[in-house]
């Protein structure tokens, strides 16, 4: 199936290549001129002029954008060259009612959409190993799933259109839980004089174990902070998540939490930091009061 990929950021880029590697990958096209010029050399394959030039190009189209105000810019772009029976698919985060519009919008012209956001990280991306939790019709799925094993190690169908972005927002109230227990729990440890690299090992094989743990915690404790995941991106999240959980008039206190955590990491200058950059801010509160910087 010709397949096209529109956003080249850390994860669409190595979606890209991936399925180049499995013979799928028709065009591509970023709003960045730059980016696409880069990968589109690396891979020998066609830059679409316009997203209304790749759509021509492809029967699925695979989005890897940042905002809701992106997916939807984008799918208005596509629309005047989609044919009927095309798919899109959108492995972005974003709110739920972003993705039921965009549906919409697509089913006017007979094309169909699935959201499908991923977990997994840059890892993830780049090993083929992403975890997608998509809403949508089931049927079209399955049409497109031996694609998309080019790119994810599991693929579950969650429900109807917007569905998948649910199941991410779940995702995203969990991973901020994580990431708030493994950094102070280390600057806990550290604090204590412990021997962190130890602590990793040891708590790491019990049950507190864990892949954040595991996979960040070795190099947050050397102070090493490059991005898996931008904090600036997790806001961005867990702002959607706020939003969802407003429909049922109530606030989520460790979302709450993190937001304000974020919110001063990023005054700070560390919004592009991977989030277990959050290891920084709990690190301040073992410092003496008078050493502590003021907040913002």
């Amino acid at each position: 199936m010709k397949t096209g990929v529109i956003g080249l950021g850390a994860m669409g880029a190595r979606m890209a290549r991936n399925l180049h590697r499995a013979g799928h990958l028709a065009a591509i096209w970023n709003r960045s001129v730059d980016k696409s010029r880069q990968l589109g050399e690396e891979l020998g394959i066609q830059i679409a002029a316009n997203p209304a030039a790749l759509a021509q190009a492809c029967e699925l189209v695979i989005l890897s954008v940042s905002a809701d105000e992106d997916v939807l810019e984008v799918i208005s772009a596509l629309m005047p060259m989609l044919a009927p029976g095309s798919i899109v698919l959108d492995t972005s985060t974003v709110n739920r009612a972003t993705a039921q519009a965009a549906a919409e919008q697509l089913r006017t012209i007979q094309v169909d959409f699935l959201d499908a956001p991923v977990s997994g990280g840059i890892e993830g991306a780049r090993q083929g190993t992403l975890a997608m939790m998509v809403g949508g019709d089931a049927a079209v799925l399955g049409k497109i799933t031996p694609v998309l094993e080019a790119i994810a190690a599991r693929i579950t169908h969650m429900g109807p259109v917007g569905a998948g972005q649910a199941t991410k927002a779940v995702n995203q109230v969990m991973a901020a839980g994580i990431n708030q227990a493994v950094t102070e729990a280390l600057a806990f440890a550290q604090a204590l004089g412990l021997p962190l690299d130890k602590v990793i090992e040891v708590v790491g094989s019990g049950a507190a174990g864990n892949w954040f743990l595991a996979h960040r915690g070795p190099t947050m404790v050397q102070g090493k902070f490059d991005p898996g995941f931008r904090v600036a991106l997790h806001y961005k999240d867990l702002a959607i998540c706020r939003q969802m959980a407003g429909q049922f008039d109530v606030a989520l206190p460790l979302v709450e939490m993190t937001l304000i955590h974020y919110r001063r990491l990023m005054a700070a200058g560390f919004g592009d930091e991977d989030i277990s950059a959050l290891f920084r801010e709990k690190q301040g509160l073992f410092e003496p009061a008078n050493d502590r910087p003021k907040q913002p």
